[in-house]
């Protein structure tokens, strides 16, 4: 397993739509591990794919509390069937958009079909904050990120501040 670097705001990379995964094979269970361990070492609770770089609908998620054993899900080609009319506000953050975070409301529940790590279809009912992250995830997936969720201002100062963030990292370079 290795530690994949991570695309930061505002890489053009995170808005791009991710592809189905045609196969799950070594490769794909091999990228999950790398994902897992990267997500672990930010540290994070969830991780897309497209957050190290690849463009495939693949995601994990750990909400393992400090202290507790980790519990590792792997979500491959996740797809929301149906989600609740009851909403919840959580305060979410991101790896891609590190030290910012902010309230967002989204349905309360969701049902999740996917594959898991062995290609096996399999279905979620979440709640809570597994269903919050599971649907910033997949948002990742389809190119959204959770600012798209807040104000155009306070998104605006963010992506701001991040581009800001990255011209002064390369120099004479502008990215996004």
């Amino acid at each position: 397993m290795s530690i994949k670097p991570l695309i930061i705001l505002p890489d053009p990379v995170l808005r791009q739509v991710s592809k189905p995964v045609e196969r799950v094979d070594a490769d794909l269970r091999k990228l999950a591990d790398d994902m897992l361990e990267t997500m672990y070492d930010a540290p994070g609770i969830g991780l897309a794919a497209i957050q190290v770089g690849e463009p495939r609908r693949l995601l994990v998620i750990d909400l393992a509390k400090e202290g507790e054993p980790p519990a590792p899900h792997v979500f491959i080609n996740p797809e929301v069937l149906e989600s609740s009319d009851q909403r919840s506000v959580y305060e979410e953050g991101c790896l891609s958009i590190p030290d910012y975070y902010a309230e967002v409301e989204r349905p309360a529940s969701v049902r999740v079909k996917y594959l898991d790590r062995d290609g096996k279809l399999q279905e979620i009912k979440a709640e809570g904050l597994m269903a919050t992250c599971l649907q910033h995830e997949i948002d990742h997936l389809n190119g959204v990120l959770f600012i798209d969720h807040i104000s155009k201002l306070k998104r605006d100062m963010v992506v701001r501040k991040f581009r800001k963030l990255a011209k002064d990292k390369v120099p004479g370079k502008m990215v996004g």
